[in-house]
């Protein structure tokens, strides 16, 4: 049997109100052993906080303020983040990062945002889980910037920083993040049969790089695409690394195990 993580599931949205517990049922019958549920905004990462706190070392929580859902920005609501993100259940922050597509947020705001959330992660020793939606070059200025600050200090998250979450951009961009030791997450999209560019980066990646994710109950991959995704569904984004590396599906879950455990410390 195969031990999967689901490193980025938002099992607390409404559309899993119905059969959550069905959905958490398949995920374990399918070879979970471990989610990730982060946040978008204060109300939902509290959401994630208290499903974590019913399924202890089996679901753990992030907590953050996504780009789009960044306004009005305030002294508060960073206050109340700070809170929550110290949280036991909670090993990182995010969903932060920036995204130029849906234009609900400011590119000004969302950068303000992101290097707050940036600073708060830095000042509470917890990797970053970042979204990223047409906004590659900022982004990966403002990482390269956050970065520096965490080598020149010799802050121990220099070594594990983060994860691009559902990474969609090009090789270049991943070595760069790679290089500062950022792992890249690889979701449903992979799968997808009109998916070369995503399917060649990910070959081209290191396995020692990824992780697995769902992104649930967004972006299910091939053959459940356009449907609500869940986590039960990992094991097909396992399968097509695997296909692409020319590896077996356990060396797959093996090493992106090994590596969830790395960035947020599972079993720590």
């Amino acid at each position: 049997m195969n031990f999967f993580t689901d490193t980025h599931c938002h099992l607390d949205f409404e559309r899993f109100d119905e059969d959550r517990e069905d959905v958490l049922r398949r995920a374990w019958e399918a070879g979970l052993i471990w989610i990730l549920n982060p946040g978008i905004d204060i109300r939902t990462n509290q959401a994630a906080i208290e499903l974590s706190r019913s399924f202890p070392g089996k679901i753990s929580a992030a907590v953050g303020i996504h780009p789009n859902y960044g306004q009005p920005w305030t002294n508060e609501l960073l206050e109340n983040l700070r809170r929550q993100a110290q949280q036991p259940e909670v090993v990182a922050i995010g969903e932060i990062g920036l995204d130029y597509y849906r234009q609900h947020t400011p590119h000004k705001q969302q950068k303000l945002m992101l290097q707050a959330q940036l600073d708060l992660a830095m000042e509470l020793s917890l990797p970053v889980i970042i979204h990223n939606r047409d906004s590659t070059h900022d982004l990966l200025s403002l990482l390269q910037e956050w970065h520096q600050k965490l080598v020149q200090s010799n802050h121990p998250l220099a070594q594990r920083p983060g994860v691009l979450h559902s990474y969609s951009s090009d090789y270049q961009s991943a070595m760069i993040a790679i290089g500062m030791n950022f792992f890249i997450g690889i979701s449903g999209p992979v799968t997808f049969k009109n998916a070369p560019q995503r399917k060649a980066v990910t070959r081209d990646l290191p396995l020692e790089k990824l992780l697995l994710e769902t992104d649930a109950p967004f972006l299910a991959p091939h053959p459940h695409r356009g449907k609500r995704n869940e986590p039960a569904n990992i094991p097909l984004i396992a399968k097509e690394i695997a296909q692409l590396k020319g590896i077996q599906v356990n060396e797959v879950a093996k090493v992106t195990y090994t590596n969830a455990s790395i960035l947020f410390g599972l079993g720590s």
